[in-house]
């Protein structure tokens, strides 16, 4: 498909090297450039062609340092930080595979953490892209009662269905999504 994902994934025991943090940018459907019901897909699969273009067309993820990114001018070589992904990687410019709201939004979120957590912005520390799969961009129309708009029985719920954009805000709309199964097949009498 020549399109590149990644996912800030931590193992478990979170005992790696470094740390393996996310930063995310809010996207919604004025970005998309169209109203298409399929234009979320569609403005993923551009940015993910780009990654692959920006990765040096090998699948491997395209990697900037903190530093270069800030400047604005492509990595050639990796600094002292190396990566936490675990596929391969290309120093490159991840302005080239994300959109200048991203990527003015993630520098001014960098300068932001790194006047707050030491080393956070260090010159050296890695990004990794494009993890564009934060959400789902088409998003299942639901009811006050938590069912599909049109569906009765189907009740959407967590980053598949459009309404998360992590582990845990999809926990709680899993918890909220079953709260509104029992209240109407198990309601609690008193």
């Amino acid at each position: 498909r020549e399109t590149v994902v990644t996912n800030g994934m931590s193992e478990f025991a979170r005992s790696e090297e470094n740390a393996n943090a996310a930063l995310c940018v809010a996207v919604d459907g004025r970005d998309f450039g169209s109203s298409h019901p399929l234009a979320g897909v569609w403005f993923q699969e551009r940015w993910e062609r780009l990654a692959f273009e920006a990765g040096g067309r090998t699948y491997a993820a395209p990697v900037q340092r903190v530093g270069d990114f800030l400047d604005g001018r492509p990595s050639r070589k990796p600094g002292r930080i190396r990566p936490s992904y675990t596929g391969a990687v290309t120093p490159s410019d991840l302005h080239l595979c994300l959109p200048d709201f991203a990527t003015d939004a993630l520098a001014a979120g960098i300068r932001q953490f790194g006047r707050r957590i030491r080393g956070f912005a260090a010159p050296d520390a890695l990004l990794t892209g494009v993890e564009t799969r934060t959400s789902a961009p088409v998003r299942i129309l639901r009811e006050e009662d938590g069912q599909a708009c049109g569906i009765a029985g189907l009740y959407p719920a967590g980053e598949g269905a459009g309404y998360a954009g992590g582990i845990m805000s999809a926990a709680v709309d899993g918890i909220k999504a079953a709260e509104h199964v029992m209240a109407r097949y198990a309601p609690v009498r008193e």
